[in-house]
């Protein structure tokens, strides 16, 4: 499922949960991923509003415990127990984002920096929550409009700061936006660190079948036009699409595999299209493993960084590609009580991955007697099905 996003008068991560709420998100699933952090003290509910005549779903975290400040490693623990898991590895994305950005303009560790207003109830159950409300819908694309950045400047935990905050441009990085003439913080680092996570793209919305349309309100009143952003569902057309875009390429003799698995994960949490290695024998007869990392034009800098970072490499190669992608659509099945996500292709369905590892482990059972459930729930005879019936 695609997620189109059109952010008209910014965007922050309660606005962005309401608008998926709006969209069929359900509710009783979204709480049930945040209870699972171990999170206390807090509650989440969601009203229909009408906002200078358009009316959208607006959320509110009613908090009993008002602790505003933790450190990045307790909420990274937090988002970390998150269920299902990849509910939590996107949730875990964001909020390592958000430190390593406040770690670096503040000089500090990342996982010991202090996260102010970002530390509260509310940062977390907004993150797990959109994460959670992404997963339930299904969605696997995210695009959005250009972001509309605010003026003036902002109070903060550390005094007064020019808007956009310092955190939020970081966090930006790579992506588009464009000038509003609204005064204050329009998008905020939470909405900033979970496009972010999913690996958005900006552009304009792709060739897809319109499903349900949700709006989100926030809670600033404009005197002229209602503060909401809009996420519009859709599916993928039937036909071939091709996109430009960019093979990261970089040659390791002295990097251990551990640190190569890493990177490659790293990577993939970052929004990289696909990443992979190649065995390679470099000179002097050296063994080696060439690393690439397939991205769209917007996330190149982003995961170039990382690769560089990651790695301690000298240098990466940029070569541009063109792809071309078959169609697609998923649907969601229960697996005794594990909910799995199923891709359809032209030539045969796929359980995902990490949907099917997940329910495996609690289940105790192997991962291709999931996958084959999953596949037979569906009524499709895909590829690792017959493959396990030819074995025996």
């Amino acid at each position: 499922m695609i997620c189109w996003i059109n952010p008209f008068t910014g965007l922050a991560g309660d606005m962005l949960l309401a608008a998926l709420i709006d969209a069929g998100a359900p509710l009783d699933a979204i709480r049930a991923a945040i209870t699972a952090t171990g999170l206390t003290g807090w509650d989440l509910t969601a009203e229909r509003v009408t906002d200078h005549g358009l009316t959208a779903t607006r959320v509110h975290v009613h908090v009993t415990d008002t602790r505003a400040e933790r450190q990045a490693a307790e909420v990274i623990e937090l988002a970390s127990r998150a269920v299902p898991e990849p509910v939590a590895a996107l949730a875990v994305t964001a909020v390592r984002a958000v430190a390593e950005v406040e770690g670096r303009l503040h000089g500090t560790d990342p996982a010991t920096v202090h996260l102010h207003e970002l530390g509260g109830h509310d940062t977390l159950v907004d993150i797990v929550g959109t994460a959670a409300a992404l997963h339930a819908l299904g969605v696997t694309q995210v695009v959005s409009s250009p972001l509309p950045l605010g003026r003036g400047r902002i109070d903060a935990a550390h005094g007064v700061l020019p808007c956009p905050a310092p955190a939020t441009l970081a966090l930006l990085a790579g992506a588009a936006v464009t000038g509003s003439e609204l005064p204050g913080e329009t998008v905020t680092p939470t909405g900033a660190a979970l496009l972010r996570a999913c690996g958005a793209t900006y552009d304009p919305p792709p060739v897809m079948t319109l499903g349900p349309t949700g709006y989100g309100a926030g809670t600033r009143r404009l005197p002229d036009r209602p503060n909401v952003i809009s996420v519009t569902l859709g599916r993928p057309s039937k036909a071939e699409r091709t996109e430009e875009v960019v093979v990261l390429e970089t040659n390791l003799d002295d990097v251990t595999g551990e640190v190569l698995g890493h990177t490659i994960a790293r990577a993939m949490q970052s929004g990289a299209l696909d990443a992979w290695a190649t065995p390679a024998v470099m000179k002097k007869g050296r063994p080696a493993q060439i690393l690439h990392v397939l991205t769209t034009p917007h996330q190149e800098q982003r995961l170039r960084d990382l690769v560089l970072a990651e790695t301690g490499t000298l240098g990466v190669r940029r070569v541009a590609a063109t792809r071309t992608t078959s169609p697609r659509s998923f649907e969601t099945v229960d697996v005794d009580g594990h909910q799995v996500r199923i891709k359809h292709g032209p030539h045969g369905s796929k359980p995902e991955h990490d949907d099917v590892v997940a329910a495996a482990t609690r289940l105790g059972l192997p991962l291709r007697a999931v996958t084959a459930r999953a596949l037979r729930l569906t009524g499709d005879r895909g590829p690792v099905q017959q493959e396990q019936e030819e074995d025996g």
